[in-house]
């Protein structure tokens, strides 16, 4: 009787094996392993054995179809009998249009979270055994971070109410149409009714326009942002206009320090010091009053030291000044968009990595992975107690930090990436 050529005496063969001392040893096996259990498969589908003659004979071998299969012990060529008639394919062992292994897929899609580049990718893998692995397959590797993305990016805010919401922008270049294009990634980031910061939701975005930004409101309105008290921005026009629209019942912020820069730019390097320091003795006063009291000094002093600064800083008081109206405790955390700056920084240092985005999508992928990680860090990080609007505080300590409790089921909703790693394994 023939035998398949895929045919192997396990003991003979693993002596083989362990004589010769291959450094590539447990690649050979999976292969001759895979390979074996595909044939011997396709002999059940014929309804007889490899080059057999039997009545029972329903199809007959036409050859192989070879495969690469990257695994976490190398590439192994795999062999897929073809059949005379219909079609054998070892659904149980490949993907179509895919050549890895899902746990392999993994590490490759947590790498490009990270912020890994294709190329030491590729040195990792070839480490492996893997050779010559493309950008595209990274591409189509980290596309399992699609599902964990869109149950974050559409999960319900009903951990509301959020009072006190800031929102940024960030440009990503993307390729549309045969060139790169800009495109704008609109965040935005809350504290809930437990004093947990809360990544809200993101929008990729043609233009960081009126449009853009009244229908990203508009989306976390109806997913449940409501009771918004103080929003933080900078002086964009879209953003003050969609807070009028969609949150009227809610005070805009504008970030300090976006308008420090803006004074900077008003002055000489040589001046600038001097209006730093006063500037700044605004937001060192104890209350309300004190606050507006010493405005309206650094003002008086810009009309004689810099009369073009005073005018500037005169009409954007009350915009600037907006933080007073809430319970002191928060100010700091209020007046500036810096949190926000602070998460924008690590968004760009994963992103630089990949420069121009191949689409859209890619850019949801990433980004929407990035902030979904980091809003599991916040939940499990540390509760941030916050004031109500009333200024009411019941434990008599304002907006404190207080040590992770245990973290209430189902909190911020979606997949994390840790617990996307825990489903499929490492």
């Amino acid at each position: 009787m023939a035998t398949s050529p895929h045919h192997i005496d396990p003991s003979t063969y693993l002596d083989e094996l362990l004589t010769q001392a291959s450094p590539d040893l447990m690649r050979q096996m999976l292969q001759s392993f895979i390979n074996q259990i595909l044939s011997t498969q396709a002999d059940q589908v014929c309804g007889a054995d490899y080059a057999t003659t039997s009545e029972f004979r329903t199809n007959t071998r036409n050859g192989y179809r070879h495969r690469d299969l990257d695994t976490r012990v190398g590439t192994v060529d795999v062999a897929v009998p073809k059949l005379r008639s219909g079609s054998f394919f070892p659904d149980w062992l490949l993907e179509r249009r895919s050549r890895a292994e899902r746990a392999l897929t993994t590490v490759i899609a947590t790498c490009y979270l990270k912020g890994v580049s294709t190329r030491r990718m590729n040195d990792l893998v070839a480490s492996l055994g893997i050779t010559n692995l493309s950008k595209s397959q990274v591409s189509e590797m980290s596309k399992d971070l699609d599902s964990m993305v869109e149950d974050f990016r559409h999960r319900p805010l009903d951990g509301g109410p959020y009072l006190y919401v800031s929102c940024d922008a960030l440009t990503m270049k993307v390729r549309e149409g045969g060139r790169v294009v800009k495109t704008s990634v609109l965040l935005a980031c809350g504290v809930n009714a437990e004093g947990y910061r809360e990544l809200l939701g993101m929008q990729v975005a043609t233009a960081e326009s009126v449009a853009s930004w009244t229908g990203f409101f508009r989306d976390l309105k109806a997913r449940g942002l409501d009771q918004v008290f103080l929003v933080t921005s900078d002086a964009h026009l879209g953003i003050q206009h969609a807070i009028g629209e969609v949150l009227p019942n809610a005070s805009w912020q504008r970030c300090r320090t976006h308008f420090a820069k803006n004074l900077s730019s008003m002055v000489s390097k040589t001046q600038w010091p001097t209006l730093s320091a006063m500037f700044q003795t605004i937001f060192q006063q104890p209350d309300t009053a004190a606050v507006w009291d010493q405005a309206r000094e650094v003002v008086a002093f810009c009309q004689q030291k810099f009369p073009h600064v005073a005018d500037y800083l005169e009409e954007a008081l009350d915009e600037l000044l907006a933080f007073t109206t809430a319970p002191k405790a928060v100010w700091t955390k209020v007046w500036s968009n810096n949190p926000t700056e602070r998460l924008n920084r690590e968004i760009r240092r994963r992103t630089d990595v990949v420069g121009i985005f191949p689409n859209r999508d890619a850019v949801v992928r990433l980004v929407g992975a990035v902030l979904a990680e980091q809003h599991d860090d916040w939940i499990e990080a540390e509760a941030v107690h916050v004031a109500d609007e009333s200024g009411a505080d019941p434990d008599g300590d304002g907006y404190q930090h207080h040590r992770c409790r245990r973290r209430r089921p189902g909190a911020g909703g979606g997949m994390s990436l840790r617990r996307y790693q825990a489903r499929d394994g490492p």
